[in-house]
């Protein structure tokens, strides 16, 4: 494999001129939310093209698009009359596009004014520039938002393949750092240089997989602080919505991964831990299935069945539990803090 940069030791990519960006984004059933996406793309004097494919849509999606367009000839639409998942749109996108480089955007999610001209400064050498993600909740989008990685890593840094896996996989006490959710400028050059697209089996980690296939291929990846990509965390996004198979099929496509040539030992190892989680991940939904279809004793067999992956089973339903615990708590408190005076009463007395 080309040499790469550790994650613990930044590469200067150098300052950049500035090159036309295609922005794709892929949306289904998505008109609450697309004309902001699509407004704050076409906001970018550097998006050459703006590039929504419609995903099988059966609300007003391409109409809002185009109404926030305003008439804008670097909306680019094209509609599929059946979903194929987010995977499918970003690869027609690609292909329809010609830019020198490529930036997915969430039709949830939008950018700040200058998120562009911000990562094209630092992308100079580099064949994937991302920042850090800024997350809000879903009616709190003008808040200062959440750092995704936040102060886990000194920003900037340079991702190598095994570190980018192994940030993925999820520690007792350990956050993970998510590195999956980025939403980096490609350099299109090198997606073709290597035959690279979004994996179409997949509803769910798509990102994670094509990421970790360019650093096998010695991408050079480096991440940023904030330029201004604005996360929306929504209850009814595909990731919160993911079923037992979407986890099966990534974990069938981390597997591929042992395929890409010249890999290193650590490297193999990596693939190896990430499979593992995966796999104790796709063990507790078939646990949960097991339990709400037939029962509290189906549940424990299926927990006796799956004994390597106990520890992280347990792990996660006891956090799960505290959450619960911890979401009532907090409503009590409230309550209890609640003027008498703002409580309503019974017909008006």
């Amino acid at each position: 494999m080309r040499n790469q940069a550790s994650l613990s030791g930044p590469k200067d990519c150098g300052a950049s001129a500035t090159p036309k960006v295609a922005v794709m984004i892929p949306a289904k059933n998505a008109q609450a939310t697309v004309g902001r996406a699509v407004a704050s793309a076409l906001a970018e004097p550097e998006a050459g093209q703006v590039v929504l494919i419609d995903d099988g849509s059966t609300d007003a999606t391409v109409a809002v698009a185009r109404e926030a367009a305003a008439g804008s000839e670097r909306l680019v639409v094209r509609s599929l009359p059946v979903s194929g998942g987010p995977a499918a749109a970003r690869n027609l996108a690609i292909a329809i596009t010609d830019a020198p480089w490529i930036c997915p955007l969430d039709a949830d999610d939008f950018f700040q004014p200058g998120r562009l001209r911000r990562l094209l400064a630092q992308a100079d050498g580099c064949d994937f520039v991302a920042d850090d993600l800024l997350m809000v909740r879903e009616g709190a989008e003008s808040a200062p938002g959440r750092r995704v990685i936040g102060d886990r890593e000194p920003l900037p840094i340079t991702l190598d393949f095994s570190s980018f896996l192994e940030a993925n996989v999820s520690r007792p006490g350990m956050a993970r750092r998510e590195y999956g959710f980025l939403k980096p400028l490609m350099r299109r050059a090198f997606l073709a240089q290597h035959a690279l697209a979004y994996d179409e089996s997949l509803r769910l980690g798509e990102d994670v997989i094509l990421y970790s296939a360019a650093l096998g291929h010695g991408a050079l990846f480096k991440v940023v602080p904030p330029c201004g990509y604005v996360a929306v965390e929504r209850a009814g996004s595909l990731s919160v919505r993911h079923t037992t198979q979407d986890l099966r099929a990534l974990r069938d496509a981390s597997a591929r991964l042992l395929d890409l040539p010249g890999l290193t030992s650590r490297e193999q190892l990596a693939v190896r831990r990430h499979v593992r989680h995966l796999q104790a991940k796709v063990d507790l939904r078939e646990v949960l299935d097991a339990r709400r279809e037939g029962g509290l004793a189906s549940g424990i067999r299926a927990i006796a069945a799956r004994k390597d992956s106990v520890p992280y089973m347990f792990a996660r339903m006891a956090e799960d539990k505290w959450d619960v615990l911890r979401s009532r708590r907090s409503r009590r408190l409230a309550i209890a803090r609640t003027p008498l005076s703002a409580i309503p009463t019974r017909s008006g007395r």
